[in-house]
């Protein structure tokens, strides 16, 4: 991937391609707001230490290349907010998911609308992916929004599709945009 990709998103928001000193600001959003967070995210719980922030930014910015995902810190204001990016990616079928996350002071600013939006077109027009999905827990109503609002199309259920907190299962929505939905 070689040089740290950023990704201007808007006059406040800019994406900026994750590197392990990121890890202290990750920490110190899911230490300092373990409630609001857990809801939604499983490995908040997981997460009791700086030591395991370091090491999951660690595993995902040293693997090779040919096996790297796109993962980006989003900047609010020069003020990390939040992590987004692609996992799951097939590089053989052109597809992929977007996940992300943000901290509860930033929420219902249109940071991460914006922030997938402009994923999109990366995926599209620098990644040669044709297929970008979003899944979202069926409770979490800002979530599914997102694609919701940016005309993703509703796949369908997928039961138990995510082991929360508490070792309760969710079912996850599924959502999908394919490159021929967009004029990019």
């Amino acid at each position: 991937m070689g040089k740290i990709k950023r990704i201007k998103v808007g006059n406040n928001v800019v994406l900026k391609q994750l590197e392990l000193e990121d890890a202290i600001d990750i920490f110190h959003i899911i230490d300092s707001q373990r409630e609001y967070l857990r809801k939604w995210l499983p490995f908040v719980d997981s997460t009791k230490e700086l030591e395991d922030s370091l090491s999951f930014v660690s595993s995902a910015i040293n693997v090779p290349d040919e096996e790297k995902e796109y993962m980006f810190v989003i900047h609010y204001n020069d003020r990390f907010a939040g992590l987004i990016g692609f996992k799951d990616t097939e590089k053989e079928n052109k597809r992929t998911e977007i996940g992300y996350w943000l901290s509860e002071i930033y929420q219902k600013k249109g940071i991460i609308t914006e922030s997938v939006k402009a994923l999109l077109h990366f995926a599209y027009n620098e990644l040669d992916i044709n297929r970008v999905q979003i899944k979202c827990a069926v409770g979490n109503i800002p979530s599914k929004n997102i694609p919701k609002r940016l005309g993703f199309k509703f796949e369908g259920i997928e039961r138990d599709g995510e082991l929360l907190v508490d070792n309760q299962f969710t079912d996850l929505e599924l959502y999908s945009f394919i490159k021929k939905d967009i004029n990019c």
